[in-house]
């Protein structure tokens, strides 16, 4: 049984949401997991956050950035509105990297901690959703991904991170980070659980063009696909614990594959030559005019008022926003941008091939979780090359899904499963098998019945 009709059969004491509210906010204290948590007098079902780039009516939104402080929307975002009218109920805005820039969760003002130990990352960027999920027994969360901001997170904090087919549910009410890459996605403890959210999340919006209604297909395959390009150069304790699940796959009665696949190594790049470009358009709009923080200093000159004002932005949206701008000039577009287009179309003919055939598997992340300390001495570059694993999909609007599948040192371990798209449920009854021979560790339960 899912969570949410396992949660409306059993029996609630009448302090059950203020109980739950104020075990929630003590321990965000120490976590970072929300930007915002609601009073409990405004719930009554079913609890889900949502990602602080999603648009929620008269609740602050952020991005976790300082130059959107003060933001409150007129509007829901498609994705809220329709879990409130499924009598679902909005918990609060969960912490990011902000903008959606990282891999991490360390890129805003208060970094959210991993809920397995708190001297660990929790992953980014959709880091408080992840938390959020690992941390309270009766919630979901929605959260957004754009190279690997669901999976990263997910397998960090335990839980199931689902990214579905681009186009599968509307971006409408998302502050965009890179509009070609941007999907909306699920956090759950339990595959079963994104099964009935996507349900009634999914579908055709009028508000975005980018979203359609299409008929899914289910298509449970017997083989595994491993790349070997991109289980190479992994942690040895990552590669050792993978293929001990490799193995368990194999007698459970798939049949496991190596592929070779060529282009793969040109994803990362093509990938960030693609997501700064839209990054960088899309972060003109801030101007400390409209949105969030007003500039009311209008003695200056437009480039001074310009300049002052995004002064507010931190040092990986103004990294993005260089980059962007450079590789969409008009001098260097066609050997940068317009090439990672033609890379991207070749990848997508690529993978479709293989995915024809079977699930393509590999670890979430080539490392172990970092440390902060860890995170901090890693150069952009080298953050930027550990999306290898998560970038390939998200690049090219497969569906993603990603699970724990061990534990190291009491730290998860996440798998990462692709597919073709519209196949995306055939992702969730997978991981639903999995996890009948497979107990996942959450070291909170707040909520609990």
């Amino acid at each position: 049984m899912n969570s949410i009709d396992e949660f409306a059969q059993k029996s609630k004491k009448e302090n059950y949401y203020s109980s739950t509210i104020e075990e929630l906010s003590k321990l965000n204290k120490k976590l970072n997991a929300f930007n915002f948590i609601s009073s409990s007098n405004t719930l009554n079902g079913f609890l889900f956050s949502v990602k602080d780039n999603l648009c929620v009516k008269g609740v602050e939104t952020t991005a976790s950035s300082k130059i959107l402080k003060g933001y409150l929307p007129p509007f829901d975002s498609t994705v809220t509105e329709r879990l409130n009218k499924n009598g679902l109920s909005f918990l609060g805005k969960t912490n990011m990297d902000e903008f959606g820039f990282g891999s991490f969760g360390v890129n805003t003002e208060t970094p959210a901690k991993n809920p397995f130990n708190d001297k660990y990352v929790s992953g980014g960027s959709s880091s408080g959703a992840a938390i959020a999920t690992s941390i309270m027994r009766y919630h979901i969360a929605i959260a957004e991904s754009t190279g690997g901001s669901i999976s990263t997170p997910a397998a960090f904090c335990g839980v199931v991170g689902f990214t579905p087919t681009y186009g599968a549910i509307s971006r409408y009410g998302l502050i965009d980070y890179a509009n070609s890459l941007d999907k909306i996605g699920i956090m759950a403890r339990k595959s079963e659980d994104i099964t009935y959210i996507f349900n009634k999340i999914k579908g055709q919006d009028n508000y975005d063009t980018t979203c359609i209604s299409n008929n899914f297909t289910k298509e449970n395959k017997k083989k595994i696909i491993l790349i070997d390009q991109l289980i190479e150069g992994l942690d040895p304790e990552i590669e050792k614990e993978f293929m001990n699940f490799v193995v368990k796959l194999s007698e459970k009665g798939y049949i496991i594959e190596h592929k070779k696949l060529p282009f793969i190594d040109k994803a990362i790049p093509s990938y960030y030559i693609i997501a700064m470009a839209e990054a960088s358009t899309n972060l003109a709009r801030y101007t400390g005019f409209k949105y969030g923080f007003k500039n009311n200093d209008f003695s200056q000159n437009y480039n001074e008022f310009f300049t002052n004002s995004r002064d507010m932005l931190g040092p990986e949206a103004k990294r993005r926003i260089v980059l962007g701008t450079f590789v969409r000039s008009a001098s260097v577009k066609d050997q940068y941008y317009s090439k990672a287009l033609k890379v991207r179309t070749l990848l997508i003919n690529e993978l479709s091939k293989l995915l024809k055939d079977g699930f393509i598997l590999s670890p979430v992340m080539p490392i172990k979780t970092p440390t902060f300390e860890d995170a901090k001495k890693l150069s952009p570059l080298e953050v930027y090359k550990t999306d290898i694993l998560t970038i390939p999909p998200n690049l090219c609007g497969f569906p993603h899904i990603s699970f724990p599948y061990s534990y190291s040192n009491g730290m998860p371990l996440g798998a990462q499963l692709v597919t073709s798209h519209w196949n995306d449920y055939a992702l969730m009854e997978f991981v639903s098998e999995w996890e009948s021979s497979f107990n996942y560790n959450f070291k909170y339960n707040i909520g609990a019945l």
